[in-house]
């Protein structure tokens, strides 16, 4: 039985009959977790019109939520029964009985229509344990309310790692005490960088950071949606801001300003100073984030500054270091050393491989998958993570008709497709912690913008990080996310639309699918006449068309049913669609061209 659910649970049994959720209900709930999950489900049930009160015992209740030790649940599954009895959800762990939750509200219709639901018997666990998204703010900063919302988001499809990256070469973006310098200075640069060609430099100065305070909300606000945080600072690379703010610690010793342009990196100078004011961060960092996992970057640490440095050369004598990666690697192994010292486990970016590193740090594997094939060879946790398919910042469709992005082609499709245990032996695929997407926001200014640049591929996401890679099925995703579309388009998410898709027969057809990147086909013909059929994922949206060449808009024709077209030979025609919403929104066009052969 499939049941219009992303991500897709792993086992469900079909009940005969319904159940329709009375006006007024009893939510069961009596430990810490159970009572958490419940006020989510009365703040949920009170948006379909269903008052609801929280009582401590089952007798009567008609959602029943309950934690008992069954193994078979294991640390995030759920079981979920809905009959004529009412609706109980059960788990482990109050991230089961989370997730349980988010479940059952997608099998609420979504447009509202009914709170009348299938009876039903699923029993759900997760693929990987590490369901990971990343948001950088330090490029452009996103406040508390916009992370919130990307929290909410991300926990309702049923992730559960956010990876905050607080600071880079553009700003530095979280209060630290012992060095106020870092926000007070570190935390402006001088304008941004805009465009792509020539790269321009404007506006005035672009400031912002979190207070601690803010910090421990955006926690406690993601550990009652069973998500954990794990901070970045980068280092020793990409810490131009930091230098900035403290110019001890770059080898020169010199003043430099934040950056405002996006290539260029300073690194940090291994000496002891800088590695104590490093440690020192961290410590402080540590007491506002709780989560076992502390990211330390590692990326694209340009040696050429090391190599003019008489430090580094001294160095590398005194611990018989013959490349610049090993000092690389004795920066990172210090940094690891404190890291595990307070209870905590380093996560480092593929490039710490490189010059050795520990067998307990973790590996992000963003330079394609090799980075994480090796660390599971070697012994090491890794998490995939590569630019391509899971970089969020790469275009979803045709660059001319996408807002700006870094570049490169991610659809959702190529996100759906990804296997993450891909080339992993068998015996090594426990490694594998599980999955991220990286949403990098040098081009993403606004949060309307990060949204889109996130939906829908983060619900593709969803499903390769908890369906295990067996059990997916591009058609049946396509097919559910129909409800997702309006249920993003209800809770005012900013995501981009689908585009319409054709379907072309008549006599003998030949397709090219190479016509402007993803979002046009070419098709050759013998026939006379051929039939284009239109079609569109979104239940709401309306398709529009044109036959002359142009791009339609909201009041070109709009399609009713499959358009009928007479061809010479030799004839040539283009017909291009594109979805609107109730709103006014209007997908990217979709282009056929259909040419019979003389």
């Amino acid at each position: 039985m499939i049941l219009p659910i992303v991500p897709q649970p792993a086992h469900v049994s079909a009940l005969s009959g319904s159940y329709a959720v009375p006006k007024s209900i009893s939510i069961a709930a009596s430990t810490p977790d159970e009572r958490n999950v419940a006020d989510f489900a009365v703040a949920f049930l009170r948006e379909r019109g269903i008052s609801a009160v929280i009582v401590p015992n089952a007798n009567g209740a008609q959602l029943r939520f309950s934690t008992a030790n069954d193994a078979s649940l294991g640390a995030e599954g759920y079981s979920l029964r809905v009959d004529g009895s009412g609706i109980a959800i059960a788990a482990k762990t109050g991230a089961g009985l989370y997730y349980g939750l988010q479940t059952l509200e997608q099998l609420f219709a979504q447009d509202g229509s009914s709170n009348t639901i299938s009876d039903v018997q699923i029993q759900d666990a997760p693929a990987f344990k590490w369901r990971g998204i990343m948001l950088d703010v330090s490029r452009h900063f996103f406040d508390v309310p916009t992370v919130e919302r990307f929290l909410d988001l991300a926990s309702h499809y049923k992730l559960n790692i956010f990876h905050w990256h607080l600071s880079d070469d553009q700003g530095w973006r979280v209060e630290i005490k012992r060095y106020p310098r870092l926000t007070t200075f570190g935390s402006c640069r001088n304008g941004s960088e805009v465009g792509k060609n020539p790269r321009d430099v404007e506006g005035g100065p672009y400031c912002g950071h979190y207070t601690q305070d803010q910090i421990r909300e955006v926690v406690a606000y993601a550990a009652k949606r069973y998500v954990t945080i794990v901070p970045e600072i980068d280092m020793p690379g990409h810490s131009t801001a930091a230098i900035a703010s403290y110019p001890f610690l770059g080898c020169s010793g010199k003043q430099i300003p934040v950056s405002t342009t996006w290539g260029g990196s300073y690194p940090i100078c291994p000496t002891d100073r800088a590695i104590e004011f490093e440690e020192n961060v961290l410590d402080e960092l540590m007491q506002i984030f709780p989560g076992p996992y502390i990211h330390t970057g590692g990326d694209e640490v340009p040696f050429s500054q090391w190599k003019a440095s008489a430090f580094v050369t001294d160095l590398m004598k005194r611990e018989h270091l013959t490349t610049y990666p090993q000092v690389q690697s004795y920066f990172e192994n210090r940094i690891e050393k404190f890291v595990e010292s307070k209870g905590r486990r380093m996560v480092g970016w593929d490039e710490i491989l490189t010059g050795g590193i520990s067998r307990s740090a973790v590996i992000m594997s963003w330079r394609g998958t090799e980075g994480g094939i090796k660390a599971a060879s070697l012994g090491n946790d890794a998490v995939m993570t590569p630019d391509g398919p899971l970089y969020f910042d790469a275009y979803q469709g045709d660059p001319e008709q996408e807002p700006l992005a870094i570049g490169g082609l991610s659809t959702m499709q190529m996100v759906y497709n990804y296997d993450p245990l891909a080339k992993i032996p068998a015996d090594q695929q426990s490694h594998i912690l599980g999955v991220q997407a990286n949403i990098w926001a040098e081009w993403i200014p606004t949060a309307e913008h990060m949204f889109y640049m996130a939906l829908p591929r983060e619900l593709a996401l969803s499903e390769i990080a908890w369906t295990p890679q067996n059990a997916k099925d591009w058609t049946s995703f396509e097919a559910r996310m129909g409800p997702q579309y309006l249920w993003l388009q209800q809770q005012r998410y900013n995501f981009r639309l689908p585009n319409p898709a054709f379907a072309v027969t008549g006599g003998t057809l030949r397709f090219d699918n190479v016509v402007r990147g993803v979002q046009a086909i070419s098709a050759h013909t013998d026939a006379s006449s051929v039939t284009v059929a239109i079609s569109d994922p979104m239940p709401n949206a309306a398709l529009v068309y044109t036959t002359d060449g142009t791009d339609p808009t909201g009041g070109s024709t709009h399609y009713a049913h499959p358009l009928q077209l007479a061809l010479a030979p030799g004839q040539r025609v283009e017909v291009t669609a594109a979805a609107v919403l109730p709103d006014g929104r209007t997908s990217s066009t979709t282009k056929v061209i259909i040419e019979r052969s003389r």
